[in-house]
């Protein structure tokens, strides 16, 4: 008997032809990140992926952590796994009853693949509820309907295992299955969750990053790559170019209608990500923008950026309010990092009145007043890329 863990997928089951395609990038992904805490067989048989210890020195408590913010996987538990014979089956409820201290009811699922196997799923259910009761000495109750806990048996084809409860996981679906995109990554509180949001969709993330040194410092971009750590812990490793907008913010701000400014920036950004996407072979970009947050977010504002773009934009945060995309950024750890007040490019210059319905004819002729292939050019020049890795 040995304990392993078991991560339950959901949407892949209902992949049809392309299942194992799925199936294997969620294994490869699992596998990559577990790697660090020792030799692991990783395996998949009917909708769930198993995380097998090779030997006694792997840490199967930082395998599970792992498993848990994988994308693609829902749930997981900590199981032992034993041999197909039901006097092992309830000498092996010894070792789930500490998992349930703390509880008050219980209730044992069973699922039995193998119908070979002599008892049926309610037989087997009743064998061990009544062990659990008996080593627990009436302590805990059964409850079918609403229980604190619930002990899992399932028979498989090769072997039983045993689980006291189930962990909810991230879900989504496996990174990498979905494409690539490039992240407009600022340091505030959206980009980082729509990044998040994407990858759990299954996109591979690359960021791109406008800094407007020395209107910005040192620790503004040092806050960024915080960023792109803390959300590589569930999307993997990530590259993050940057590119200075400096010399296009200063010409703008000498030649144009001051009311234009963001969006005349905005639309210099989405020409420079749809570049960079091309160069590093990204299908969409990623925005954090949402509907009516800031000026340059309304309805019309955010056609006349999103019509110089060559490429979808995925905006996964639109229809969310700010408290809402606070909440997630919280529980995938990056809003303290977002709140430092190191400032970034688009706080640069910001005109007392910016236009919040703007007329495209409008913004194309103060656009007009600008070399915008020369700045567009000179500022892609300037763009180097950091390598952010996961922890």
């Amino acid at each position: 008997m040995r304990e392993i863990i078991l991560c339950k997928y959901g949407e892949i089951a209902l992949k049809g032809a392309n299942r194992a395609f799925f199936e294997t990038l969620l294994r490869k992904n699992l596998a990559r990140r577990v790697s660090k805490y020792g030799k692991f067989n990783i395996y998949a048989m009917q909708s769930t992926v198993y995380i097998e210890p090779m030997s006694e020195t792997c840490d199967i408590g930082a395998a599970y952590d792992e498993a848990k913010n994988t994308f693609g996987v829902v749930a997981v538990s900590r199981a032992y796994e034993i041999e197909k014979d039901m006097g092992e089956i309830l000498a092996a409820v010894k070792n789930v009853i500490p998992d349930l201290s703390g509880y008050k009811t219980f209730k044992v699922e069973a699922k039995r693949s193998d119908k070979q196997f002599p008892l049926t799923s309610p037989e087997i259910c009743r064998d061990v509820g009544a062990e659990i009761l008996d080593r627990t000495h009436g302590r805990l109750a059964v409850d079918v309907h609403e229980p604190d806990v619930i002990v899992r048996v399932e028979i498989r084809d090769k072997m039983a295992f045993l689980a006291a409860g189930q962990e909810k996981a991230v879900g989504g679906m496996p990174v990498g299955s979905n494409g690539k995109a490039m992240l407009l990554l600022s340091g505030g509180i959206d980009s980082p969750v729509a990044g998040y949001m994407m990858a759990k969709r299954g996109v591979r993330i690359e960021a791109v990053h406008f800094e407007s040194f020395p209107y910005t410092s040192e620790r503004a971009r040092m806050k960024v790559l915080k960023l792109a750590e803390e959300i590589a812990e569930y999307c993997g490793d990530i590259k993050v170019h940057i590119i200075s907008l400096t010399h296009i913010q200063e010409v703008m701000r000498d030649t144009i209608d001051e009311d234009y400014f963001t969006l005349l920036l905005r639309r210099f950004m989405m020409r420079l990500s749809c570049r960079t996407a091309r160069m590093f072979e990204c299908d969409a970009l990623v925005t954090g923008e949402s509907l009516g947050q800031v000026a340059s977010q309304t309805m019309k504002a955010l056609g006349v950026t999103n019509i110089v773009s060559d490429r979808p934009v995925f905006r996964p945060l639109i229809g969310m309010d700010k408290e809402e995309i606070v909440e997630r950024s919280r529980e995938i750890g990056t809003f303290d990092t977002s709140i430092l007040p190191y400032e970034d490019c688009c706080t640069v210059f910001t005109p007392r009145h910016p236009r919040t319905q703007p007329e495209l004819c409008k913004v194309l002729a103060e656009e007009e007043k600008l070399d915008v292939k020369s700045l567009e050019d000179e500022a892609f020049d300037t763009m180097y890329t950091v390598n952010v890795k996961r922890k």
